[in-house]
């Protein structure tokens, strides 16, 4: 894999792939190897694909500083690999947890970016969260599986604070619309005991202020995308009707047969609405 080394000399990977203008793509996890992007749904038969590799996750080194891992100072690695591409301005992809980094390099660097596309994403940055109503109606539909008790009390104690991979792993069910072969091992992708510590430190010590995030969002004139499930409990679509106040210039797609990843569950509508917008 490819690598470059950060402002502070820490040497950090990233995949490579697909043809056409960069995409720059952050993963969620937190913790998670950019591996489980996988294509994108064939997104790198028109773009070629930038995958990071955050601090500590797959080949990327961890460096000296424990706090450099954490997701505010990340935004600097960010940066780095847009220097060591030689990228004036480009598009950024993130999904889930990693879209709080790709919000916070915006609303930091708000001229560099030539779209933002945020799917499935954590907003905690601009205070946005699902509520337990919300949470509760999507899980429910989950309710008569046979799984369903042990990934219910994996995602509780997620909720708890627990970010053992034991938790992360029991809740996935309900992150798929189908808990079928092909989830469980997407599931699985991306994912090591290795990366535990990265996990922990990527919103540890987080004290970011919602309202100055939103303000320095307002700098951003590039197009935005927000991509939902209709089948998420995590990222619901009355969160990204919330979130598209946020933006100057943005576009709300939610795919109501879809849930936490779009491109796994419906391919080709994931693939076919990111195509249309980053064209």
């Amino acid at each position: 894999m490819p690598k470059f080394v950060s402002y502070d000399g820490t040497e950090i990977s990233y995949r490579d792939f697909g043809r056409g203008k960069p995409l720059v793509c952050i993963p969620g996890g937190p913790g998670r190897a950019a591996v489980y992007l996988g294509d994108l749904a064939g997104l790198d038969e028109t773009r070629r694909l930038i995958q990071l590799d955050l601090r500590g996750v797959g080949e990327s080194a961890s460096g000296q500083d424990p706090a450099a891992q954490e997701v505010g100072n990340l935004v600097e690695d960010v940066e780095a690999l847009r220097r060591h591409l030689g990228l004036d301005q480009f598009d950024l992809l993130a999904h889930s947890a990693g879209s709080v980094l790709a919000v916070l390099y915006a609303a930091s660097h708000p001229d560099r970016l030539s779209s933002l596309l945020l799917i499935t994403p954590g907003l905690g940055a601009v205070g946005i969260a699902v509520t337990e109503q919300d949470l509760a109606a999507k899980l429910e539909r989950h309710a008569a599986e046979p799984w369903y008790p042990h990934a219910r009390a994996g995602l509780e104690r997620i909720a708890a604070g627990d970010l053992s991979l034991e938790a992360f792993a029991a809740s996935r069910p309900v992150f798929y619309s189908r808990w079928d072969a092909e989830a469980q091992a997407h599931a699985t992708l991306g994912t090591d005991p290795r990366y535990q510590p990265a996990r922990e430190r990527y919103f540890a010590n987080y004290e970011v202020d919602p309202m100055t995030v939103r303000v320095d969002l307002k700098a951003v004139k590039s197009p935005v995308l927000l991509y939902g499930g209709g089948l998420d409990p995590m990222v619901t679509p009355a969160m990204l009707d919330e979130a598209k106040l946020v933006f100057s210039d943005v576009q709300v797609a939610v795919d109501l047969d879809a849930s936490h990843f779009p491109w796994v569950d419906r391919p080709a509508t994931f693939a076919a609405r990111l195509t249309e917008f980053l064209s």
